[in-house]
């Protein structure tokens, strides 16, 4: 019989329908909570360094400070780690179970005021290190329940090796903004070192309520550093956590939590019959509930309540609306049933807003395949979809992998099937795309990744094997360019003659931070010298002789801000050390480009005919109203030179120019007729345009009634990203 919508109903009370069998986020595991413990150990000797806990499937979450003393780095260390293996150690049903993991989300302590934490300070913000495990782990916990801290409460918080007799009971004593302080019990364990990162457990919620970050332990003494014995004075047993409340705000912008719903699910939702009438019809009786409830239970990381006792079809479906990769995993297990059962899973699974096309295991392999590629070719991945997906009407623009991974994940297939045959997702074709641009082994195995879940998915092989062609034909036509490095320098004015930086670098993975958030402004030379640091720092490829690319981050009044003519000359110092001179600076305004969402498609459309598009000139004779409909119908356009004297007519020009997502405009910064500055430029290739500016600066600088012009190149890199800033980005009126 064909399943009938919304047949299966609740018993009327209003009350939705829990999992019940299958146990998620929420159930306790163990019957000792020290077991939610995770053990992080320094990877010098092996000692412990704190604690943490298990948040999803595969990750770990624990302070920043614990995984700075793992690495022997100075505990507030801001810069994240590089690709360094934290060993863990998790509580499995046998005992514990030691793994590795790398950083996947770094949220640095910092100041109050954004700054680097000093020595001998009492309490800081930030704090927090998702890790994630470098394998697939069969035998991982599910995640602890988790609330938010309130005063009063009682909690107990344990060692990092997770020993049971190391509880130590304490007493939620004040909530001062982000901070919660605890009071210790007079009699039993002190929290002290080792202590930092691990859950703060209340027994009366039985829920994860924090992280402990730091005890107040007696001074030393400054000439022996040993401890000052104990003063009726001293400050007895208090430490201080993190509340959960202040993670959550941390970490759900980058959707470093994992998606479990922990409330029952909603049985008027209209999938939900569909699901329970598809569950009752594939697995009729009880022992094969039994059977595949416990398959998908173990493939998806989670608990069940019973060998014998077996789920409803109601637990099956609410399980299957609340986990995101449980329909996946399901058609996964029941592949090899008659019947055409995972066929009739992947099917359903459309009405499922949430669902995930990867199942949990498909999911982690990938992020392992993806971690070993090289660094330069994860620097071509918003090139590589562009190029997998060039009928896309909006690309993704995850400002991470994991958000880039998701938004691919919810793409449908790429439209070219016939006889209504299952399609190739989008993210298997990007991945065939990606494994063009890898050399071996890693080519190898993300083509055998995509070959099994294209099975799963019933995608015939030819299919693929169509799309893979595509990809290798692409990768040939592709000029083998080095990624070339870049300091990213973001300017913002502070007081009088003086500016605030922020700077990144960005060797081909991605912008790394290399300054902290400060307080402090620097003059033009101060700013240089501090830029000049930093890019003698970066590490080039060795291939490529060119200087790195210095991009200014700017709002829209600082477009014209001369930071090409920054100087950062030193006493004694025989060069002056002109930073456009001496490398192709760019600027880059991102609350421009990123005004008006619907122009991002626009953007990256054009920049991928950056080497075939056509350059515009404006000029005195064009008319500014008559610019926004002439670039809307000229996508071809890549590059506008403005030619116009300076002033408001010549900066609502430009500023259109990049609200309307044109990647590369050109115009100088005082001519007062015709730029000699723009017309040398008409001569340079646009993508060599970086360069072209670098040289036409260094002219100037040797023979300025030559070269009078002081050009400004604005460029946008749709293949590059840049890092999340704090620049005002105003939103479209209605």
């Amino acid at each position: 019989m064909a399943a009938t919508p919304g047949r299966r109903r609740h018993d009327g009370t209003g009350r939705g329908v829990s999992m019940g069998w299958f146990l998620l986020a929420g159930t306790a595991l163990h019957a000792v909570n020290s077991h939610h413990v995770v053990t992080v150990r320094r990877t010098d000797d092996g000692t412990i360094a704190g604690a943490g806990l298990v948040i999803g499937p595969d990750t770990v979450l624990t302070c920043a400070h614990v995984v700075n003393d793992s690495l022997g780095r100075s505990l507030f260390e801001s810069r994240a780690p590089d690709r360094d293996a934290i060993p863990v150690e998790v509580h499995g049903t046998l005992g514990f179970n030691r793994h590795y993991a790398q950083i996947e989300h770094w949220i640095p302590p910092r100041s109050e005021n954004g700054g680097k934490v000093l020595a001998g300070a009492v309490t800081w913000l930030g704090d927090l290190a998702v890790l994630r495990l470098e394998a697939v782990a069969s035998d991982m916990p599910a995640p602890p329940r988790r609330t938010a801290m309130t005063r009063d409460q009682k909690v107990r918080a344990w060692h990092g090796s997770g020993a049971d007799a190391t509880y130590a009971d304490l007493t939620v004593t004040l909530l001062a903004g982000p901070v919660g302080y605890l009071d210790g019990a007079p009699t039993g364990m002190a929290v002290g070192p080792g202590y930092s990162g691990g859950p703060l457990w209340s027994p009366s919620h039985r829920a994860v309520v924090g992280l402990v970050a730091a005890a107040f332990l007696p001074g030393r003494d400054p000439d022996s550093g040993a401890r000052l014995p104990h003063s009726p004075q001293d400050m007895t047993r208090r430490s201080w956590a993190i509340p959960w409340q202040r993670v959550e705000a941390e970490l759900r912008p980058l959707g470093a939590l994992d998606a479990l719903s922990p409330e029952p699910v909603d049985p008027e939702d209209p999938a939900f019959g569909v699901l329970a009438d598809l569950v009752a019809d594939l697995l009729p009786s009880g022992n094969t509930r039994v059977e595949f409830g416990r398959r998908l239970a173990r493939a998806c990381g989670v608990r069940y309540g019973s060998d014998v006792t077996p789920p409803t079809p109601e637990e099956f479906a609410s399980f299957l609306l609340a986990h995101p990769r449980a329909l996946a995993a399901l058609a996964a297990v029941l592949r090899r049933e008659p019947g055409g059962a995972s066929r009739r899973v992947l099917a359903v699974a459309g009405l499922v807003r949430s669902a995930k096309l990867l199942t949990p295991q498909e999911y982690v392999e990938l992020r392992e395949r993806l971690r070993l590629l090289d660094p330069a070719v994860l620097g071509r991945l918003a090139e590589a979809v562009r190029a997998a997906l060039p009928h896309l009407a909006v690309f993704p623009d995850g400002e991470d992998l994991d958000a880039l991974l998701d938004q691919l994940e919810a793409h449908p297939g790429d439209g070219r099937s016939t006889g209504g045959e299952a399609r190739v997702p989008a993210l298997l074709r990007v991945m065939e795309y990606v494994a063009a641009l890898s050399v071996e082994p890693q080519q190898s195995e993300l083509r055998l990744w995509a070959n099994g879940v294209t099975s799963r998915l019933g995608v015939a092989q030819a299919a693929l094997d169509e799309r893979r062609w595509d990809a290798k034909v692409w990768a040939r036509s592709v000029p083998d360019r080095a990624t070339r490095g870049r300091v990213l320098v973001e300017v913002t004015r502070a007081e009088r003659g003086r500016h605030r930086l922020g700077i990144w670098c960005d060797e081909g993975s991605g912008p790394r931070r290399v300054s902290a958030e400060s307080v402090g402004s620097y003059s033009a030379p101060e700013a240089a010298r501090e830029v000049l640091r930093v890019v003698t720092s970066l590490t080039s490829d060795a291939k490529d002789a060119r200087p790195p690319l210095v991009e200014v981050l700017v709002d829209r009044k600082s477009l014209d801000l001369p930071v090409d003519e920054w100087k950062a000359r030193v006493p004694g110092e025989l060069v002056p050390g002109v930073l456009g001179v001496e490398f192709p600076l760019v600027v880059h305004c991102p609350e421009l480009l990123r005004r008006h969402g619907r122009f991002l498609p626009h953007w990256r459309t054009r920049w991928s005919r950056l080497d075939s598009g056509r350059t515009f000139l404006v000029d005195e004779s064009t008319d500014p109203d008559s610019l926004y409909p002439t670039l809307l119908n000229q996508l071809d356009t890549v590059r506008v030179s403005v030619d116009v004297t300076p002033g408001p007519a010549r900066d609502r020009i430009v500023q259109t120019c990049l609200v309307l997502g044109i990647p590369v405009v050109v115009w100088d910064r005082s001519a007062d007729g015709r730029s000699h500055a723009v017309k040398h430029m008409a001569e340079v290739a646009t993508r060599e345009l970086p360069d072209g500016v670098r040289s036409y600066r260094a002219d100037a600088l040797a023979n300025r009634p030559e070269f009078p012009g002081r050009p400004v190149l604005a460029w946008a890199d749709a293949d590059r990203t840049v890092p999340r800033l704090q620049l005002t980005e105003p939103q479209e009126s209605a």
